[in-house]
């Protein structure tokens, strides 16, 4: 009987790890609940007091300063205590852990020692958040949420567009409405040409005029001309396109304060102009120069016309999307300036910390040190601002070459006229003849 049983037991421990691994593959969640979780909240109560010991999160009662005689003794504190923390609460594919402060401690110190917390649980990542005063929330994920994201919904509205899946498993929308202009940084082949394509397929369907600018030629948003009112493949174009969008801009504003009303959203439908989404491929190609008059000439433009459109276009229906490999105050003073008027910040993989700094520094210092953190293997991943003014990492849904042509296609009936701007490049065309 002692060999069948053997042979009995080994049997049903392979079948266990085999049904585990199926488990584990096709239902990542049931098997979090079932055997990720338990283990994982065994390791956060185990090793709590040790991880808060050796990453200075525990103090002590009794201050580190001391009167010895007439001398102030200061030391070590004596018998520290780890801060009081929540037993860990399950999530789809995690666990949250709350944490009362001590006196005079900041989230900062958690946030020095996610670490720490990675390793000493075992899990992906650790992210530190305060939803209140004087608590920290930290939430730890099991596996890469961004590695296989799911298809997420989202409604569907004007100037809104669903790019990917954030890694808290929400959606990660671009609301032009709510955050009228964005910057978009990444290196090339880290996924940032497939955010554009993503953005155009959203809102191609919608009533919406969309104008590129692409001085590469128009290599990568030409593929898409049958869907753009207007396209500017040459700086000295995009002076044209530019500038007719500002003599446009400036007839809305007109139409605005003969009718009384702040924006083109509070005119009647008839009377409201559609809105326009200025998508720009790489916009180190506009502010760099050759060193001839001419070239400092049309750069000096360019970044004039941009800021001007960024600082008065949100209420006019004229918003801005600004991609770009490298962003830095190297190409010109006007980026600094244009910088601060794109409210929404997406920082794929970059080549240098300055263009993460450029893209996020000013809004979130540690969401910088995360974008750093994106590799070559994570193609579309990328650090996003949202509209509470908080950060999240993403991921934009991919969307073929074939299939984003496809449906520029497919509504191009779709495409609104521009007419200052048509006027504008026949002009220019009729010049160079």
């Amino acid at each position: 009987m002692g060999p069948i049983l053997l042979a009995f037991a080994l049997a049903v421990l392979a079948w266990v790890l085999v049904v585990g691994d199926l488990v584990r593959r096709h239902r990542p969640a049931w098997h979090w609940y079932l055997i990720g979780y338990p283990v994982t909240a065994c390791r956060v109560v185990l090793t709590w007091h040790k991880v808060a010991m050796l990453n200075d999160l525990a103090v002590s009662r009794r201050p580190p300063r001391g009167l010895l005689g007439d001398l102030v003794v200061k030391g070590d504190p004596v018998r520290p205590i780890a801060p009081r923390a929540s037993f860990p609460h399950a999530t789809r594919l995690g666990l949250t852990v709350s944490v009362r402060l001590h006196a005079g401690q900041t989230p900062a110190t958690y946030m020095k020692a996610s670490d720490a917390l990675v390793h000493a649980w075992r899990v992906h990542a650790v992210r530190v958040t305060s939803p209140e005063r004087g608590l920290v929330l930290l939430s730890a994920m099991a596996t890469d949420p961004l590695q296989r994201p799911g298809l997420t919904t989202a409604p569907a509205e004007l100037l809104t567009a669903l790019i990917g899946a954030l890694e808290s498993g929400g959606a990660w929308v671009m609301n032009l409405k709510l955050v009228p202009h964005w910057l978009i940084a990444g290196a090339t082949r880290s996924g940032k040409s497939t955010l554009l394509a993503r953005l155009i397929t959203q809102l191609a369907p919608q009533r919406v005029a969309l104008v590129g600018i692409d001085c590469k030629g128009g290599m990568e948003l030409g593929l898409f001309a049958g869907r753009l009112s207007a396209l500017a493949t040459c700086r000295r174009e995009a002076v044209a396109v530019l500038s007719a969008l500002v003599v446009d801009m400036q007839e809305r504003m007109n139409a605005c304060r003969t009718a009384g009303v702040r924006s083109i959203w509070e005119l009647p439908d008839k009377l409201r102009p559609v809105p326009v989404v200025v998508l720009v491929d790489e916009i180190a190609e506009l502010y760099l120069s050759d060193g001839t008059r001419e070239s400092r000439a049309e750069a000096e433009q360019c970044s004039t016309l941009l800021l001007r459109i960024a600082q008065l276009g949100a209420a006019l229906g004229l918003h801005l999307v600004v991609a770009g490999q490298r962003v830095g105050s190297d190409l010109g003073s006007g980026v600094t300036a244009l910088r601060a008027q794109l409210g929404g910040r997406i920082c794929h993989r970059v080549n240098d910390p300055g263009t993460a700094e450029m893209t996020l520094g000013d809004l979130n210092k540690d969401a910088v040190a995360v974008a750093q953190a994106i590799t070559p293997e994570e193609r579309g991943v990328a650090v996003c601002t949202g509209p509470d003014g908080g950060w999240s990492r993403a991921r934009s849904h991919l969307t073929p070459t074939d299939e984003a042509v496809a449906t520029a296609r497919k509504y191009s009936a779709m495409t609104p006229e521009l007419l200052t701007i048509a006027r504008a490049l026949a002009a220019l065309e009729g010049e160079s003849k």
